[in-house]
């Protein structure tokens, strides 16, 4: 059996990216699966009930927690562009830092003995020498209003877990799969070359700065990684979620333009260039693989496949 089983597991943010995947894992090891957020989910998600809740309102998120009485709690939800933070600072600071810190404070007094599962990201590291891997020890240097958010996020789940919260976070390096937001690169370029294959779009990618390195893992493994946290993280700890192996955007751009149908050209779009790009970021996977044994396992290849397929067949398109 399962040590999900019969667990009841409220996941913030959970009709967004990552959410789906998780709740269909979660589900699949038979936790009853609750979701939160502003957004409406998916009717094909398996989950027990919708709270409907901004994640930095403290009545709402009071009440689902009450209503929910969760064993372990994901935390998911807030502003996960680095781009659009530039835009709306403060609305990215109020959805990742006073969000958690809010989501703290409501399970403290409804759920304290719940586990929760906060994920942040590893851009708080902030430019890394090329070559090197951040370990969980390394100082963060944010670049970007997002980053800097999540490092607040991370540090008031910290004193969190310093004052008796079960509390485990992430730092999640960079995902990519199937549902991900067209904002971030590799989705963005899977819809140009669909579009382009049907015949919608001249044969010419728009591209931001291709040369910048990235940790970049599978979806699915960052599910099953955050089940692995849930279950196996030690309490109060920090993680490094990624694969510990570095690969350019212009690498795997090329792979995608190898799998494409039709011949295409490449343009450097400047509203694609951030204001504060990070170079090198690569992470460091020691801790997670000794404290919980989960390994980045499915191929680059094989996710930038499944972008591509996923955005060739978009719902409504046969």
């Amino acid at each position: 059996m399962s040590d999900l089983a019969g667990k009841t597991v409220l996941v913030t943010g959970a009709s967004g990216f990552v959410g789906c995947h998780l709740v269909r894992e979660l589900a699949l090891g038979g936790a009853r699966v609750h979701g939160l957020g502003i957004e409406a989910p998916r009717a094909t998600l398996p989950l027990e009930q919708w709270h409907m809740a901004d994640i930095a309102d403290a009545g709402a998120l009071g009440l689902a927690i009450a209503a929910t009485l969760p064993d372990m709690v994901v935390h998911l939800a807030g502003q996960a562009s680095a781009g659009k933070s530039f835009e709306f600072p403060v609305e990215t600071f109020r959805a990742n830092a006073h969000g958690t810190w809010q989501l703290m404070l409501a399970v403290r007094a409804a759920a304290p003995k719940a586990r929760v599962l906060v994920i942040g990201t590893g851009e708080i590291y902030g430019p890394q020498p090329a070559g090197s891997r951040a370990t969980e020890d390394t100082p963060l240097k944010p670049v970007s209003p997002y980053a800097l958010s999540k490092a607040a996020a991370d540090l008031y789940a910290q004193l969190a877990a310093a004052d008796g919260l079960d509390v485990v976070r992430t730092r999640s390096f960079a995902h990519a799969g199937a549902g991900q937001d067209p904002r971030f690169a590799v989705p963005s370029w899977a819809r140009q070359i669909a579009a382009i294959e049907r015949g919608e779009a001249p044969a010419l990618l728009q591209v931001g700065n291709l040369e910048i390195t990235r940790d970049l893992c599978d979806v699915r493994d960052v599910a099953r990684a955050y089940i692995a946290l849930l279950l196996r993280g030690g309490s109060g700890k920090a993680y490094n979620v990624c694969r510990g192996e570095g690969v350019t955007l212009a690498r795997l751009l090329e792979r995608l333009r190898s799998l494409a149908r039709v011949p295409l050209e490449l343009e450097v779009d400047a509203a694609r260039l951030r204001p504060a790009d990070v170079p090198y970021l690569v992470g460091d996977p020691t801790r997670i693989h000794a404290d919980t044994g989960w390994r980045a396992e499915i191929p680059v290849d094989l996710t930038l496949e499944a972008v591509l397929e996923d955005a060739r067949h978009p719902a409504g398109v046969a």
